[in-house]
């Protein structure tokens, strides 16, 4: 085999996993919209624009201002209970979890400089 028809090969091989890559990232973070809707949208702003509904509960596209976004990664598993003072507690399973992230990474707000310690 001629080494331009390996690197046509291998470049096709990488063109293929990224791609099917992106299209399981896609269904991830729709997946974590669904759940934050179902689930948080009534309180909080889950898009990239819009208000909260409830004034005291934070758009979630601003949440890495206050902290890295997989932070929440524990609360989520072991019941998610603060907030705003009328929060109900939610407690997610692992797929979840990692859909709930991949959403919330996908929408954060890009701030200049460090946004946390």
């Amino acid at each position: 085999m001629s080494i331009t028809r390996l690197l046509l090969n291998a470049a096709l091989a990488l063109t293929c996993t990224t791609s099917a890559a992106a299209q399981d990232k896609a269904a991830l973070e729709r997946r974590g919209h669904a759940l934050l809707e179902a689930n948080c949208s009534r309180c909080h702003a889950i898009e990239r624009t819009g208000d909260s509904p409830h004034r005291e509960a934070p758009p979630f596209r601003t949440l890495s201002r206050r902290y890295p976004v997989d932070w929440l990664q524990e609360a989520l598993a072991e019941g998610l209970s603060t907030g705003h003072p009328d929060m109900p507690e939610f407690v997610f399973e692992v797929p979840e979890i990692d859909a709930i992230l991949a959403y919330l990474q996908s929408i954060q707000v890009k701030t200049e400089g460090p946004t946390h310690r």
